[in-house]
Order: C-alpha cells, then sequence, then structure tokens
C-alpha cells in the first residue's frame, strides 16, 4: 500500500513529472535523499511505470481524433489485436466486454486518413468509428485522495 506521503508525491509527480527533486522534497515535507528514496520504491513496486511526456497531436497535424470500437469476425481476434498494436495511428485501446471487443482512439490527418486506417481492418473485424469532437476530461492519473 501506498501511504499519505506517497499520495503527495504521486500528486506533485503528476502535476509536473521534470519537477526537480528539491521541489517534489519541499512538497511531501522530506529531505532530497528520503523523497529519492520513496521514488524508488515507487518504481520498484510498480507504481510508477514511467515518467513520460503529453505530446499535442494537433501540434504534430493530426487534426481529427476517432473512436473505434472494433469486433473481430470469429477467430480472428489475435489477428485483430496485432494489426491495432501495429496500428501507428492507435493512441491508446482498450479491450473491453461487450459486443466489441476493443475501443481504441485514433490520431488521424483527414477522414480519409480514417478510412485507411479502418481499411487495414476490415477483413477480419467489424467497426463502428465516431468522431471526437472534444475532450472535456482527459486522461488522469487515479484518484490521490489523501485518506483520512
Amino acid at each position: 500500500m501506498i501511504d499519505d506521503t506517497d499520495r503527495l508525491l504521486l500528486a506533485a509527480l503528476a502535476a509536473d513529472a521534470r519537477a526537480p527533486l528539491k521541489d517534489l522534497a519541499e512538497a511531501i515535507g522530506l529531505s532530497p535523499p528520503a523523497t529519492s528514496e520513496r521514488l524508488a520504491r515507487l518504481k520498484e513496486r510498480g507504481v510508477i511505470r514511467a515518467f513520460t511526456i503529453d505530446i499535442d497531436p494537433l501540434a504534430l497535424g493530426f487534426t481529427l481524433q476517432a473512436i473505434v470500437r472494433v469486433r473481430p469476425m470469429p477467430g480472428a481476434l489475435a489477428q485483430v489485436q496485432q494489426r491495432i498494436e501495429d496500428m501507428p495511428e492507435a493512441l491508446e485501446c482498450d479491450k473491453v466486454t461487450g459486443d466489441d471487443c476493443y475501443v481504441l482512439r485514433l490520431a488521424l490527418r483527414s477522414i480519409e486518413h480514417l478510412d485507411q486506417a479502418l481499411d487495414r481492418l476490415a477483413d477480419c473485424a467489424q467497426t463502428s468509428s465516431s468522431i471526437v469532437k472534444a475532450q472535456p476530461l482527459r486522461r488522469r492519473v487515479p484518484m490521490l485522495k489523501l485518506v483520512g
């Protein structure tokens, strides 16, 4: 389990993963060496999986995003999953319960680009896509509310 100090550290990292160790230590009320030790333990335990960046697809020319629900044809589950993993347009993919097996988010340059991406699945899956108009809530870290 993580304690309240770990939660404070995770919240500080969620706000700025590039914050200097000195700033993180101040935010959680520990010395830099003690903070470094906590970071190492959180990484070892798999709580922190990676320090990463958040790139805006629009800045790279991807003016369109789509949510695609994917239903593999019988016997094609592994093939569909491999094609999704190989799809450079795929930002993320969830394997889900229900009528569809996968829900993925694609970054695209145009409707034609969407057609090209979906064509790569057409022989092994049915797809249903929706164009993203806005993203009022972006992916965020799980709740880090302090207990008590």
